[in-house]
């Protein structure tokens, strides 16, 4: 099965690669990390790149990407490339400059996809997480249904193929579908999805608008400090994880990324090492069982890794709501 094959159909008729590389990494290795990974990821056969502004990496990437294309492995229109607009440029005349700088460092003319990173604004300024003397992030007051706005024209400006959202709720969707003279629908929501919190409600709700979720942390979570709570239980290690990955002999992330494509989900999986970003291909080998899919579905127990605590108290922070 010839894996650049295996696409979805968004919304706006543009397809998206099931299978996603994501290129966050700790901010003291993010620059290198890309530069060692993202070419490799794209000779052993990923063709659709997340990126974002805030993984200050976005230069990197680009170069990989150019390198790539220089030495005839893809052309431009083989390559899937997203990117996020931040917080802090939700303010709809900050939005096509913040889109433009993407595209200079990513050395690129247009995104395949950009998406809004989280639905709180934030202080405008150089500083991505602007804090007060407590330490609470600063908030912007603008609605984010006026940030779409300047997102569509983007879309019309050709600057992006296509624009959705990332880590809304159920009703923060609502919010954007049923405003007035809404131009475009998100093509889709990326959110944290995974084994230990499958994101079923939202998924439905996604599916019933045409909505494609995009799964983030779907091999639970690296550690990152300050982000991920270090008591979680780690998923890669959960027995029923491991026997139906040993019943297919495949690791226990391959049937974590195998669960998500088999329920509809676009699927990132970060690689900081060469071995396991090669083996990540190997998700269109195999199909899991509708017992194997039960028994995954059945792991859920709303476990959060990325809870992005340092947002909570914000009028528009996500995971208040139940999905």
């Amino acid at each position: 099965m010839d894996p650049k094959g295996q696409k979805v159909k968004l919304n706006d008729g543009h397809f998206i690669p099931v299978l996603g590389f994501g290129t966050y990494a700790p901010q003291e290795v993010a620059k290198r990390d890309a530069l060692e990974f993202t070419p490799f990821a794209i000779e052993v056969g990923f063709r659709h790149i997340d990126c974002a502004h805030a993984y200050q990496n976005e230069e990197q990437i680009g170069q990989a990407i150019r390198s790539k294309m220089a030495d005839g492995t893809v052309k431009r229109e083989d390559i899937f490339c997203t990117s996020k607009l931040w917080c802090t440029s939700f303010r709809p005349e900050l939005v096509r400059p913040a889109l433009e700088k993407s595209l200079k460092s990513l050395q690129l003319d247009y995104v395949d996809l950009y998406i809004m990173h989280y639905p709180l604004a934030l202080k405008p300024g150089e500083e991505l997480y602007p804090k007060d003397e407590n330490g609470k992030l600063i908030a912007d007051s603008v609605d984010f249904c006026l940030t779409w706005e300047a997102l569509e024209k983007c879309k019309d400006a050709g600057l992006a193929k296509s624009i959705g959202v990332s880590n809304f709720n159920h009703k923060q969707l609502e919010k954007i579908l049923n405003k007035p003279g809404l131009k475009y629908k998100p093509v889709c929501n990326q959110v944290e999805c995974h084994p230990y919190l499958n994101q079923r409600k939202l998924l439905d709700f996604c599916k019933s608008h045409d909505i494609v979720l995009v799964a983030y942390s779907a091999l639970g979570s690296q550690r990152v400090k300050g982000w991920v709570n270090p008591n979680h239980p780690v998923l890669l290690e959960d027995p029923v994880l491991s026997a139906i990955a040993q019943k297919h002999k495949k690791t226990a992330a391959l049937v974590a990324l195998r669960y998500q494509i088999q329920r509809g989900v676009v699927v990132l999986a970060k690689g900081n090492n060469k071995k396991w970003i090669k083996e990540n291909m190997q998700v269109f080998d195999f199909e899991l069982t509708p017992e194997d899919m039960k028994a995954v579905d059945g792991l859920n127990r709303n476990i959060r890794y990325c809870d992005f605590h340092p947002g909570v108290g914000h009028p528009e922070f996500p995971f208040s709501e139940e999905y």
